[in-house]
């Protein structure tokens, strides 16, 4: 198989640019997944790496061979789409045989592919069936297991769980990481609006925003260490807390003054000079701790309780007037609505942004 190699890659529809110097090196058998907002550029990115939309500037490498001009056909791409694509008047089987026939392989070859693409996705039982006699996992399943038959360098998906159900979403999901693990040696990008895929998928996320990359890194790393406040808000559900404060006190461990509630020490550091300058907090709502004595960040009332069995998410009362604050709780918390309880946090679950919104942990 192949890596992928993206050098200041750079998209424009006229004056509207829309790719702006992308930067990125996919390692060959890496699992990366794109994410970010709507119209952050993922999907045009992913197209483009497909050949499917022409690069303006920058350099596209697969495999170590330059491919800017190569078309589609040419690249040892297979593309999984959001619809399926199935020809409804094919079985499974003459569906996912129909690339290889259409290239001229021998019937054995074909055979053989087909029949070990339906045993990794379990379709094996489902080879003689219509597309319309298949469930719209087992469908999904099926555009995969063609994309696999043609042998390809590299593996492209376009959000192709997006059209299914919550349950089939989880089930198919299930299926691709299995297939991840028997096809370790293959190179995959994955794009996704959906959290849960990109952290459960994914060995690099690579996070989009207005055409841009934010950040680059394993899920986790993402989740725990983002660089910039952008980063820290979308990775993660329910987004990540954010309160104004002011820097009091710079150094290893920083007091910061909250607005609405205490002076806080944050073990991050932060430079001599920041002193009086403005901030933004940052803590991840399954942080929040009901607090038990005198030591708390913060006091608010509890606005809306939403029980969810598993958790219980508390919305509290914006401090001074800003957004609401929200808490998850493990399991059922015996917490009313108007309540005033106050909260707590571990302090190196803590995070600081710069009011530019750069994380002041490096």
């Amino acid at each position: 198989m192949a890596g992928v190699v993206l050098k200041d890659i750079r998209k424009a529809y006229g004056q509207v640019k829309v790719l702006h110097g992308i930067d990125l090196d996919i390692a060959e058998g890496e699992f990366v997944v794109f994410v970010g907002p709507s119209g952050c550029g993922k999907s045009t990115l992913l197209r483009m790496i497909a050949g499917l939309e022409e690069i303006t500037s920058g350099d596209m490498l697969i495999d170590g061979q330059r491919v800017n001009e190569v078309p589609p056909s040419k690249r040892g791409i297979a593309m999984v789409f959001q619809s399926y694509a199935l020809y409804p008047h094919m079985t499974v089987y003459d569906n996912m045989a129909f690339g290889m026939r259409i290239a001229g392989e021998n019937k054995q070859e074909i055979d053989r592919r087909v029949r070990a693409a339906a045993d990794i996705l379990q379709l094996t039982q489902y080879l003689e069936r219509l597309p319309k006699a298949l469930s719209g996992g087992q469908r999904q399943r099926v555009a995969i297991g063609r994309a696999i038959c043609r042998d390809p360098k590299v593996f492209l998906f376009d959000e192709p769980l997006s059209n299914l159900d919550a349950a089939l979403r989880v089930a198919t999901r299930i299926e691709i990481a299995k297939l991840k693990e028997s096809m370790l040696d293959t190179t995959m990008i994955y794009v996704t609006h959906d959290q849960v895929e990109a952290m459960t998928l994914a060995d690099r996320i690579v996070v989009l925003s207005a055409g841009k990359i934010e950040q680059v890194g394993a899920p986790l790393e993402l989740y725990e260490r983002p660089q910039n406040l952008f980063v820290a808000r979308f990775i993660g559900s329910p987004a990540m807390n954010v309160i104004p404060a002011t820097v009091k006190v710079s150094g290893a461990v920083t007091e910061v003054d909250l607005k609405g509630g205490k002076v806080v020490s944050v073990p991050i550091a932060t430079p001599s000079g920041e002193e009086g300058k403005p901030a933004k907090f940052g803590i991840r709502p399954e942080d929040l701790s009901i607090a038990t004595g005198d030591d708390y960040l913060f006091e608010g009332r509890i606005s809306i309780v939403e029980a969810l069995g598993e958790v219980t998410l508390l919305y509290i009362d914006g401090l001074d007037g800003d957004e609401p604050i929200i808490a998850k709780l493990p399991g059922i918390a015996k917490v009313e609505k108007g309540a005033s309880v106050r909260f707590t946090a571990d302090p190196h679950k803590m995070h600081l942004f710069d009011l530019n919104g750069q994380s002041y942990r490096r």
